[in-house]
């Protein structure tokens, strides 16, 4: 008799929309359901048959059953002639890439080609979930108008010494528009083909739901005498049903929209009434770093701050930095600066700053008693796309005894800093080539996001940026 029972559970991921749970208890029972299916098979001892019912059951699901990682939409550019991506509110160039759902705000997309001749780009939007992985939902469902439209806005470099062409992309338009909130990934390509990737941006939508309020302040628990920022925070919850509002809410926090340091999976420390409570003395702590430097190329005719010299090497106009220095030895200094960012601007006689403002060469140079063993010095901030990879990662010069890069930028006014990253990290380390300081100027960005318990996407229910010099 089938004295003996065996139960196995198996998952397969059908179109990468449902989860098929298999169970075998050899008790003969099958039910199906929307979402779950359990297939109950009843067998004997036989190993060999319950093995040839699984076979035919695997091979049948053989091509469904194949489970891909799903694809991380980050900010990146995937061709070196792509340069000055810049994505921001229209009007305000240092903006945050956050607009309203339902609102005229308008986002929008730049960046160059170091070409003369203008490309067949395409650019689509991708709704993303929390972790920035594609939501399973279509995209007729959460946009409107076309999922891929031609980058029709483009213009040619006019008098500069390095050729390229000026794309524009401004979100949303008559052509293409988000109609639920959460992340979205505004993704360029070439020819049509989705897989010839251009560059990848990230930006948001809010449904304004909850309101966040929030403090930055000196860490509560600072073993370290003064070198960590804490972020205090409070998500007030006005008008979504919460059912379990511990795991209903997500939250992520950011400092100066940096992604490789974001603290995730962030749990309320208290919930009172419609007051979810993030108050924490380590879990919401960031190192404060250091004030990012900066250096001004906003023209051609003479050294502007921060550089040592500038000159025209046909066919191309090079920029040395002043020589940098470590940091991390020495006591803070506060001075006005952009928290990573840069602006496209010109001191040149110019008309259009988009077309007319010419790219450069900048030479970067921090000397240094040796070389760091173990990972990678890499020039950071918006500048490198808050990237630390193989084009902005500086070589060791054992001559000049100093770590070397140099960077094709566009005339403007920029901020960046040193970091270093350990071999096989992903997240940059600013403190020992910077320093850091509770005292330093930070943007620190926080979102909110919600899914019930029938939804299929992740909302953005709110969104704050809170100031560290703001009390």
């Amino acid at each position: 008799m089938f004295d003996k029972l065996i139960f196995i559970e198996i998952f397969f991921h059908l179109n990468s929309l449902s989860k098929y749970h298999i169970f075998f208890n050899f008790s003969c029972q099958c039910r199906f359901s929307p979402y779950f299916h359990k297939i109950r098979l009843k067998m004997n001892r036989n190993i060999a048959l319950f093995f040839t019912i699984l076979n035919v059951i695997l091979t049948l699901n053989s091509g469904a059953s194949k489970k891909t990682d799903p694809f991380y939409y980050q900010n990146a550019v995937y061709r070196e002639e792509i340069k000055s991506v810049q994505l921001y509110r229209i009007g305000n160039e240092l903006s945050n890439p956050v607009i309203e759902l339902g609102t005229d705000t308008k986002l929008v997309l730049k960046f160059d080609e170091l070409a003369e001749d203008v490309k067949n780009f395409t650019y689509t939007l991708i709704h993303c979930d929390v972790n920035w992985n594609e939501s399973y939902i279509q995209q007729n469902e959460y946009l409107t108008g076309f999922p891929d439209n031609p980058v029709k806005d483009y213009a040619m470099s006019f008098n500069t010494t390095v050729k390229f062409v000026n794309y524009q992309v401004q979100i949303p338009n008559d052509d293409c528009a988000p109609k639920y909130s959460g992340n979205y990934a505004l993704v360029v390509f070439e020819e049509n083909n989705r897989e010839n990737l251009v560059l990848i941006q990230r930006f948001y939508v809010v449904e304004p739901s909850v309101k966040i309020e929030g403090l930055v302040k000196k860490a509560t628990f600072d073993p370290f005498n003064g070198e960590n920022q804490e972020v205090d925070f409070k998500v007030i919850n006005q008008q979504l049903k919460l059912l379990n509002p511990r795991d209903d809410i997500k939250v992520v926090l950011m400092q100066n929209r940096r992604w490789d340091n974001a603290i995730l999976n962030l749990k309320p420390s208290f919930i009172r009434d419609n007051v979810l409570d993030y108050d924490y003395n380590k879990e919401n702590v960031f190192p404060g770093g250091n004030e990012f430097r900066y250096f001004d190329i906003r023209t051609r005719r003479y050294n502007g701050e921060n550089i040592e010299d500038i000159k025209f090497i046909r066919p191309y106009y090079h920029v040395t930095v002043l020589p940098d220095a470590i940091r991390s030895n020495k006591k803070y200094s506060p001075y006005k600066e952009m928290n990573g960012n840069f602006v496209i601007e010109s001191q040149d006689r110019v008309t259009d700053l988009d077309t007319e403002c010419d790219y450069m060469f900048v030479h970067f140079y921090l000397p240094m008693q040796s070389q760091l063993v173990g990972g990678s010095v890499n020039v950071f901030g918006a500048l490198t796309g808050w990237n630390a990879n193989k084009t902005n990662e500086m070589k060791w010069n054992f001559t000049s005894a100093g770590y070397e890069l140099s960077l094709l930028l566009k005339q403007g006014y920029y901020n960046y800093q040193y970091v270093y990253v350990p071999e096989g990290a992903k997240k940059a380390d600013s403190v020992n080539l910077e320093g850091t300081h509770y005292m330093t100027e930070n943007d620190y960005q926080i979102f909110a996001y919600y899914r019930d318990q029938a939804g299929r996407f992740d909302r953005l229910v709110g969104f704050t940026n809170l100031n560290s010099a703001i009390r």
